[in-house]
């Protein structure tokens, strides 16, 4: 009778787009324990352990991502909202930010042409295809977008999604080492490299172990970068000929 039952209710769920939604929220609940009980090592990042976690679900209940999506896409829909919300902070420091302004806008831009410089450079040594270099050109920007970037200048917007994703977790891994290495201690400077090199992850790293201070600089970062790039990235690869 239990198991009959049980499988009347797996029958309900599966064929509910609520089920998505829910393994999303259960994976990564599960990733954040995990990587509490790990000692809060950036190198496995609850969002990749939760990327992971989803995955094997999918492939273990053979469900394609279109059905996933389908349910999953409140979750999407927050991202807006959530983004929006980074003013929040933003404004309590909106003096500092006044005065740094040029300083802040020059660092972002010599931080954009260093990421696509150094990245580019190295895909085209390493014999990079066309789609694969413009995949990879808008890397340090959040993920929706690098994918609208990706799409505009000849990449492929799903590789252009993993690869700022692995981007995110690399910096997130890497910043407080180099923070320690180089002695930088301004929760400001912090904050802002997290958001310009690791854009979304860096972000929500800066807020949670370095304060509001540096996530608000994080936020900044992360928003001017996005929107700089996306202004200069297609210009760049017309000016090289690649667009």
């Amino acid at each position: 009778m239990n198991v009959a039952r049980l499988d009347q209710l797996w029958v309900y769920l599966s064929g509910n787009p609520l089920l998505s939604l829910l393994m999303t929220l259960l994976a990564f609940t599960l990733a954040v324990r995990l990587n509490r009980a790990l000692g809060g090592t950036p190198l496995l990042h609850p969002v990749m352990l939760a990327i992971a976690l989803l995955i094997g679900s999918l492939l273990l209940l053979d469900m394609d991502y279109a059905t996933y999506f389908e349910g999953a896409q409140f979750i999407h829909f927050l991202l807006g909202p959530a983004t929006v919300a980074l003013a929040i902070p933003l404004y309590d420091h909106r003096e500092r930010v006044r005065r740094l302004l040029g300083p802040l806008l020059l660092a972002c831009v010599t931080g954009i042409l260093t990421a696509v410089a150094s990245t580019l450079g190295l895909a085209l040594l390493l014999g990079a295809k066309h789609e694969t270099l413009m995949s990879l050109a808008p890397r340090s920007v959040t993920s929706p977008i690098a994918m609208g970037i990706a799409e505009q200048i000849g990449g492929i917007p799903s590789l252009a999604a993993g690869l700022v994703l692995l981007t995110g977790a690399i910096g997130c891994a890497l910043g407080p080492a180099i923070f320690r290495l180089l002695r930088i201690q301004d929760p400001a400077v912090q904050g802002f490299t997290m958001g310009l090199a690791a854009h979304g992850f860096g972000t929500a790293q800066a807020f949670a172990r370095l304060g509001a201070v540096a996530g608000a600089f994080s936020g900044l970062a992360m928003g001017v970068t996005g929107l700089l790039t996306a202004f200069l990235l297609p210009l760049i690869t017309h000016l090289l000929g690649w667009g």
